[in-house]
């Protein structure tokens, strides 16, 4: 039950537009000393000074060592394995909080040794925490399941952790001996070699290539310029960089493939050694999802590549193009609309946008909003990005922006305010035990608020532009989202089961395996989109692949948020206030349970068919705008 006090960064979602006003001139202002405490949060709510945030560190490691009185005798009583667990469960939330000061200091500027030092005091004291309450769950195991039963409903304290203690036992089949244990976990290190290997070699290493641009400057594609690069205005720009960059991949597929083989192999043993059918099982099983959740996802969207067809068709014509090829994805679907939004705009925007989900919502929307929880504008040394941190439970969330008066910049704040709700609520409404909501629903209230900021700036909208530009946003983000990250998944499954089977997994049977699964989404024997020979070198500089079956989570939480985020807005009676109840259960029950109370059952085909159904409601009527151009 050891919780995990690491900053989580929340990627803001991929929507792009805008209506007219101007900036403020603090999203310009780059000395932090010059923005108005009113946009810089307030962390003096979680310490009043370093000093005291240091003063209460000493005394949390002060407490550590009374963890070891408990070894050996938890199943000696009920009360014995209620108070470990309340200690356990006091000092996991007292270093979050610990944690919590010493990152969102460090990151107002990455620059501050002082507040990196205290970072590393922090992994240092955690992992002193993690050996010394290590005995824990191992001891529970040896319980037997009458003698907990018996503890659970004799001692009250214990009804808290239930569901903690249920788990164990349900997983008790695939749990080993203490020496096989020790075993793989001693092993762990050397399984994260290949991973290790690939960040160094893809980060520091790799030979990235350099091309000569239309307007003949050379760049370097390393990450960052591939990525600006490769969504050139450009057609020329974009072929030359995307063959560029994918073929210096595949000089190295050979060694990237013996690295995936290797990761893959350290994936299926762990899987294998605690007695599973299949490595999907075996990572499925640690938050209950049944695996036909996995394969019902890629099965529903391989039956709706037709409507993914769809929109690649309605890319060509936006683009105007008489054949669309693969590297023609990244570009810009329809041209900017030079808009600009103040803070305060946004801020009444995405209130207006929220409004569906009652006074409750709204006022914790408002709290974040109006009293510094959040950190806003870009300065100097600022960590980069965008994340929501809900880990102080007895203070409240906080995030961190770089705000620019963009469109996407308060698609990006409705985003992170979502993950902020679902942290404020459930940390208000549960336990700190049952507090912190499992990652397969994560992404879920963020983009159920990207949602419903879109519907409302639609319903504002008028300009034809304008609307096509949001709509067009709109499917972007389920490429990106539903299917390119099923693509992936696809891909991973069927790379899994190769070596499940005792098959080769070399760099050409990846880039082989990789290009005929591309080439069936995108249509390319259909004359939909055409993959070049080099696209099937991708797989190899894709690093989620690397935490196996993980990337189908994006997928999931999209469909999931759109099925409930149309219920909400349809006025369905009770939606609402399941969604409420959702976004308040923190991990009081499994992930799948979680969002069947809230109105979608994510072992049907509902939340896809929903998703695709909004899908082809937004091609029709971006079809229309276009018929109305003449385009």
């Amino acid at each position: 039950m050891h919780f995990d006090f690491a900053l989580v960064r929340h990627l803001p979602g991929a929507i792009v537009l805008l209506a007219a006003s101007t900036v403020t001139p603090f999203a310009q202002q780059r000395d932090r000393s010059k923005i108005p405490d009113e946009y810089k949060w307030d962390l003096t709510a979680l310490y009043p000074s370093d000093d005291a945030w240091r003063a209460e560190k000493e005394k949390v490691a002060a407490e550590v060592p009374k963890l070891r009185a408990f070894q050996g005798t938890l199943g000696s009583s009920a009360a014995r394995l209620a108070d470990v667990l309340e200690l356990q469960s006091g000092l996991d939330k007292e270093l979050n909080r610990l944690f919590v000061y010493a990152g969102l200091s460090s990151d107002q500027d990455t620059r501050v040794s002082k507040y990196q030092a205290m970072e590393q005091e922090m992994i240092q004291l955690g992992s002193s925490v993690g050996a010394e309450e290590a005995f824990i769950q191992p001891e529970i195991l040896k319980i037997d399941n009458a003698t907990l039963d018996k503890f659970i409903a004799q001692e009250p304290r214990l009804q808290v952790y239930k569901h903690y203690l249920e788990d164990i036992e349900r997983q008790r089949a695939h749990t080993l001996s203490n020496a096989e244990e020790k075993l793989l976990a001693g092993s762990a290190v050397m399984a994260s070699g290949p991973h290790s290997v690939y960040g160094i070699f893809a980060d520091a290493d790799f030979p990235y290539p350099s091309v000569t641009l239309k307007d003949g400057k050379t760049v370097k594609l390393d990450k960052a310029a591939f990525s600006l690069h490769r969504a050139s205005p450009s057609r020329e720009d974009r072929q030359k960089v995307m063959e560029a960059f994918f073929t210096a991949v595949g000089k190295y597929r050979g060694t990237f493939g013996s690295m995936m083989n290797s990761s893959v192999q350290a994936s299926v043993f762990y899987a294998k050694a605690r007695n599973y059918d299949s490595d999907l099982e075996a990572r499925l099983d640690g938050p209950n999802i049944p695996v036909t959740v996995y394969s019902r996802l890629v099965d529903g969207v391989n039956k709706n590549l037709a409507s993914f067809h769809r929109y690649l068709k309605l890319r060509k014509r936006m683009m105007g193009l008489s054949d669309l090829h693969y590297y023609d994805l990244y570009a810009p679907l329809v041209p900017a609309v030079d808009t600009k939004y103040s803070v305060d705009q946004s801020v009444q925007n995405i209130l207006a946008a929220l409004a569906p989900l009652g006074p409750d919502y709204a006022a914790g929307a408002k709290h974040a909003l109006t009293e510094r929880w959040i950190d806003m504008y870009p300065t100097e040394g600022k960590a980069s990005g965008a994340y929501s941190n809900g880990g102080a439970y007895d203070v409240h969330p906080y995030m961190l922006l770089n705000y620019n008066g963009r469109y996407e910049d308060m698609g990006t704040l409705a985003h992170e305010l979502g993950h902020t709700m679902q942290s404020y609520f459930s940390n208000k409404m549960q336990p700190y035990p049952l507090s912190q909501y499992p990652i397969f629903v994560a992404e879920v209230a963020s983009t159920f608020n990207e949602a419903l900021l879109n519907h409302y700036m639609l319903k504002q909208t008028k300009d034809d532009a304008v609307r096509l530009s949001l709509l067009g946003s709109y499917l972007e983000g389920i490429k990106g989202t539903v299917f390119r990250q099923t693509q992936f998944a696809d891909f991973e499954q069927r790379m899994h089961q190769m070596v499940e089977k005792g098959q080769p997994l070399t760099g050409d049977a990846l880039s082989s395996l990789y290009m005929e699964i591309v080439k069936k989404y995108y249509g390319h024997d259909q004359g939909v989109c055409m993959v070049d020979d080099y696209v099937a070198n991708e797989w190899a500089f894709i690093p989620h692949f690397y935490n196996s079956f993980y990337v189908f989570q994006y997928a999931t939480s999209f469909t999931a948020s759109s099925a409930l985020s149309e219920k909400v807005l349809a006025g369905e009676p009770g939606a609402k206030e399941r969604y409420l109840k959702f976004i308040s259960a923190g991990q009081s029950e499994y992930p799948i349970e979680l969002l069947k109370a809230a109105g979608v059952d994510m072992t049907t085909d509902e939340p896809l068919e929903l998703t695709v159904k909004q899908m082809n409601r937004v091609m029709d009527e971006m079809e229309k705008l276009l018929d109305k151009k003449g385009q």
